[in-house]
């Protein structure tokens, strides 16, 4: 008699951490924190702005020569750009079924409603969208140059300003930094929550991190489209 054998097969355990709940959440906190990274450094090259276009376009030329001559040419930008690429995707996709998965745990409205967070809080799930729309938007206006009809290839400075002459989309990218503000500021505290840095002593103090962090990065960040409508930079 032939006895009937069945082969189970062993999850991987890269495949058990993402299915998990506490796994999505340190993914999400870990792609936080290389896209939180990559805001600081992209904030701190666009400021270089303020000290004319030779300043600017030289730093544009520079960032496609990191790594020469150990890498070609452009290659540590593409690099990076897969990285930020891969983080945004986990990021938005593990914020999605986490959502889902909440959603699905509660399915019944609550009789009464009530307030049960914090603006910032209420708002991640739209303020992602609203991240998501507007990095498209960013890359088709200045990095392909797709949607920016006065950009000129290698002239960086240049077509900063010629983006943010049309005052649609230096409001659009207003209200996208405001949101990213919001969202870095709640996104900051949960990170260390999730991957256990902070403690009853040390809430205050991360608070007042996430509160600082999301302040100068929302500020740094609009005081290019503002230097560009004030004439600052022209």
């Amino acid at each position: 008699m032939a006895l009937a054998t069945r082969t189970e097969r062993t999850p991987s355990l890269i495949g058990s951490v993402w299915r998990s709940t506490v796994g999505k959440k340190a993914v999400m906190a870990v792609t936080g924190v290389i896209m939180l990274a990559y805001l600081v450094a992209h904030m701190l090259g666009n400021l270089k702005v303020f000290f004319g276009a030779g300043e600017f376009n030289h730093y544009g030329a520079w960032i496609r020569t990191i790594g020469e001559p150990f890498l070609h040419h452009k290659w540590f930008l593409w690099i990076a750009r897969v990285v930020l690429g891969s983080a945004v995707v986990l990021h938005g996709v593990a914020a999605f079924q986490l959502s889902r998965r909440d959603l699905a745990a509660r399915p019944a409205k609550y009789a009464h409603a009530r307030r049960r967070a914090s603006y910032a809080t209420r708002t991640m799930r739209w303020g992602g969208v609203i991240l998501a729309l507007f990095i498209v938007w960013h890359i088709l206006d200045l990095t392909t140059l797709t949607v920016n009809p006065n950009a000129e290839e290698g002239r960086p400075y240049e077509n900063l300003v010629a983006s943010f002459d049309r005052p649609p989309v230096t409001a659009l990218y207003i209200v996208a930094m405001l949101a990213l503000g919001l969202h870095i500021r709640h996104g900051f505290w949960s990170a260390a929550q999730t991957l256990g840095a902070n403690s009853p002593r040390r809430d205050r103090l991360f608070k007042v991190l996430a509160n600082a962090l999301a302040l100068l990065l929302t500020c740094g960040f609009i005081a290019v489209p503002v230097g560009v409508m004030t004439g600052v930079v022209s």
